[in-house]
């Protein structure tokens, strides 16, 4: 009759102190890739991270083996601009292998974006290789399905063929790709 249960209180209790411990936690996320541009679908990929974690660090790669239209640094201005308003988003460049860069950020999980079934089968071999490489966890969230289609390597063929891919880049960032392409053939 209202006696002390140990093991029942004890539960509870671990059970209040670990909310405690979780909710003062900052959880942060490394969602890398060459953005070179970003789209809306990396973008979106961002809006939803930013729903899930405390702090989203937008990782700009330096490939050394794609063909890239944009300078990292410029991939990072264009970035920042996009995502000024948003509280918790951090935009930098980096070299080197993306788990040390985690590792150096003290992130607690990589976020990528999924577009289709062939992104999971790639993404999924990546996401081993990080656990078994360096201990972190991958997160993936699906793209929008507007944007399931789009690449940044898409985007730059199309638009340099002259095609219209100002709904699937953000605004800035389109205006930045029509001056480079129009630069890109006026230095031909």
């Amino acid at each position: 009759m209202g006696g002390f249960d140990l093991q029942a209180d004890w539960g509870i209790m671990l059970f209040f102190i670990k909310e405690q411990i979780m909710s003062s936690k900052v959880v942060r996320a490394i969602f890398p890739g060459s953005f070179d541009p970003i789209t809306n679908g990396h973008f979106d990929v961002i809006q939803r991270g930013v729903k899930l974690f405390d702090e989203v660090i937008v990782a700009v790669g330096r490939s050394p083996v794609k063909n890239q239209l944009f300078t990292p640094q410029e991939r990072v201005e264009m970035i920042k601009e996009l995502v000024k308003d948003m509280p918790g988003v951090i935009v930098e460049s980096f070299d080197g292998l993306m788990v040390g860069y985690a590792a150096s950020k003290k992130a607690d999980v990589i976020l990528r974006g999924l577009r289709s079934l062939t992104d999971v089968q790639y993404e999924f071999g990546l996401a081993m290789t990080n656990r078994a490489v360096a201990g972190i966890e991958t997160v993936f969230v699906m793209t929008n399905e507007k944007y399931s289609f789009t690449s940044s390597t898409l985007i730059r063929e199309v638009a340099s063929l002259g095609g219209d891919v100002s709904n699937l880049v953000p605004e800035n960032v389109y205006r930045r790709l029509q001056e480079r392409l129009r630069f890109k053939s006026l230095s031909r």
